[in-house]
């Protein structure tokens, strides 16, 4: 199965370009066009190979999701051009992630078990087991990183080092909340919970932007809802749908993308598995099978569908 790695574009009117973890943005104009490529992280580093159809997976189900939360807050997204490809606005983006968590998984379970109970400024309860779900959902805010690894960061620390103003950071956190209350319901109604995710947001003048994705399995994390709360009776792993089968791997091979160590092996089988869960959270989200692309090379589609959208964007404006 084919699948991109990474793209080296040259559009009319491009005036900059930038490399992700994920995607490849180029801007053009007053335009992000970003391409998901099917490169895959986890702890902050890119894995040698990319996997079939996950680009196309993250893109579809976050346009799904932005479109579905916009009652709520505004958000970048404009077109969807292709389907590793979307289009918007370019916002200038606060220099935090929030984090928010219904249930004591990941990277919050791992520092639970370690003995802390306090997780970025927030208290956490004692006698919580892995998976449990929190009294109500807490922001465990992380820094944005432009190279190595994003760091957690309390709400004080953000306010009072500058990196988001008061009043600003409130009206992020019921952002946050509405957004997550949201993300919750649909995921219900898909036979889904969904346990934690993060949000990125950005400003235009005084207007906030939801930017990036939202709700994917790569900034997300979703149990099935059928037989959860026999499982954590039982003190069973969950069965989930997320990125955390990525690392759970990872971390059984010895790695956590810390300096010295070695990355394990991505054998076939292991990319074709990673493809597999993809396409189980796309048709268990949407409710329907991924449609595949055409026989064109996917680099070729979606340059040929961005320059048409480029095409459309000059004649409107001719007009």
């Amino acid at each position: 199965m084919e699948a991109i790695k990474e793209t080296n574009f040259k559009f009319p009117g491009q005036t900059g370009f930038y490399r992700g973890k994920v995607r490849d943005v180029y801007f053009i104009d007053d335009k992000l066009v970003m391409v998901a490529s099917d490169r895959i992280s986890a702890f902050d580093v890119i894995l040698p190979r990319p996997i079939p159809f996950k680009g196309q997976v993250l893109n579809q189900i976050a346009a799904r999701n932005l479109e579905a939360t916009r009652d709520i807050v505004s958000n970048w997204l404009e077109h969807v051009p292709d389907p590793n490809v979307s289009i918007g606005k370019k916002c200038d983006p606060y220099p935090v992630e929030m984090v928010v968590r219904g249930y004591l998984a990941g990277h919050a379970w791992r520092e639970y078990k370690s003995g802390k109970r306090t997780l970025c400024g927030v208290p956490l309860p004692d006698g919580l087991k892995e998976n449990d779900k929190f009294p109500e959902p807490i922001i465990t805010p992380s820094t944005k990183a432009k190279e190595g690894h994003d760091e957690d960061i309390s709400r004080e620390d953000i306010i009072t080092n500058g990196l988001v103003t008061e009043d600003d950071y409130v009206k992020l956190e019921t952002l946050t909340y509405r957004l997550f209350e949201r993300g919750t319901e649909m995921a219900a109604n898909k036979g889904l919970i969904l346990v934690d995710t993060k949000y990125e947001f950005g400003k235009i003048g005084n207007e906030i932007f939801v930017i990036d994705e939202i709700h994917t399995p790569d900034s997300s994390r979703y149990f099935y809802a059928d037989g959860y709360n026999e499982r954590q009776r039982a003190g069973a792993h969950q069965k989930q749908l997320s990125k955390e089968f990525v690392r759970e791997w990872l971390i059984s091979c010895g790695f956590q993308g810390l300096a010295g160590q070695q990355m394990p092996e991505m054998t076939d089988e292991k990319v074709l598995e990673i493809s597999g869960r993809y396409l189980e959270l796309y048709e268990q989200f949407i409710g329907e099978p991924l449609k595949r692309g055409n026989s064109r090379p996917i680099d070729k589609r979606i340059h040929d569908n961005i320059l048409n959208w480029l095409q459309i964007k000059k004649t409107k404006s001719i007009i």
